[in-house]
């Protein structure tokens, strides 16, 4: 059995009474001592479930699975930690393939691909297509294929997870480690799990509209500082969109029915002109953001 004393498993939950036991049993049958379970005042009996099974457990001072990662890291003594949620979703069978990049120091940070072997019924088909529209987004505007960037199974070294800069307190929380990873070089690897369905028993906390809508906000407001060209540049082309079609519009009617509309005149060439000025602040934050990772990585080697 490998040596995981350097391991605290973190489990952030919401009312998983169901399950919670059956989750804190398997990673203790496989060798974890270290288990931590980060409570958001749930109303069914999670934390005397998780107690029961030998976990430590804490009621977050606050709300969400982002809040409640962020309280649990400042209370993990071990240099690493694999977190996962307690919905039974996660098998502890992954965990020595999640943790082997870490501990041999070929990565910072894991990500388990959920989508390498996904059990019958474990996701739903809007579920899958919203992950698989932010999942290629984020390469897009990041650069980076993580593959599944919203997956709930995790890796990494604390020191690696104080260097992120991470403010979201729900769903978002994995969606700004993946950006801060891309942002601060953080070496990351992405391994095969299996994901299983959810038991019947067990409700999600997810809601995908909502939380859908949260992420891709999140994923979008996070490019300002990564990736300012397409940030501002996006913003700038929709701009400039706006300015051609009303200008458009303008001109038709001037030549067919001689009505001229100097406001929105006005309006289409200050639109056009705002969308080149972001274009070009686009570019000049995009040029700046390149020498300053540059600099770092030149400080780093030094």
């Amino acid at each position: 059995m490998p040596d995981y004393s350097e391991v605290c498993v973190l489990i952030p939950t919401l009312d998983e009474a169901e399950t919670i036991g059956d989750v804190v049993d398997d990673f203790r049958a496989e060798g974890f001592e270290s288990i931590l379970v980060v409570d958001g005042h749930s109303t069914d009996d999670t934390r005397e479930i998780a107690r029961e099974h030998g976990a430590d457990v804490i009621t977050q001072s606050g709300s969400g699975k982002g809040q409640a990662l962020r309280e649990g890291v400042a209370h993990v003594e071990e240099p690493y930690v694999l977190m996962l949620d307690g919905d039974g979703t996660y098998r502890a069978d992954d965990a020595d393939a999640m943790l082997t990049p870490l501990l041999e120091g070929d990565a910072e940070h894991v990500i388990g691909d959920r989508f390498a072997d996904m059990e019958a019924g474990a996701m739903s088909t809007l579920n899958g297509m919203g992950n698989s529209v932010i999942n290629r987004a984020f390469a897009f505007i990041h650069g980076y294929d993580y593959r599944d960037i919203l997956s709930g199974y995790r890796a990494f070294s604390v020191e690696s997870f104080e260097r992120m800069h991470l403010t979201a307190d729900g769903f978002a929380i994995e969606t700004e480690m993946a950006v801060e990873c891309a942002k601060h070089d953080i070496e990351t690897r992405v391994v095969d799990i299996t994901y299983l369905a959810r038991p019947e028993a067990s409700d999600t906390n997810l809601r995908p509209f909502r939380d859908g809508g949260r992420i891709i906000f999140a994923l979008y407001k996070l490019a300002k500082t990564n990736n300012p060209l397409f940030y501002f540049g996006s913003v700038g082309a929709g701009s400039m969109l706006v300015g051609a079609v009303t200008a458009i519009y303008v001109a038709v009617e001037w030549f067919t029915a001689g009505v001229s509309h100097n406001i929105m005149a006005l309006f289409a060439a200050f639109t056009v002109l705002l969308g080149i000025q972001l274009l070009m602040f686009g570019v000049l934050s995009d040029l700046l953001v390149t020498l300053h990772h540059e600099q770092l990585r030149r400080l780093e080697d030094d």
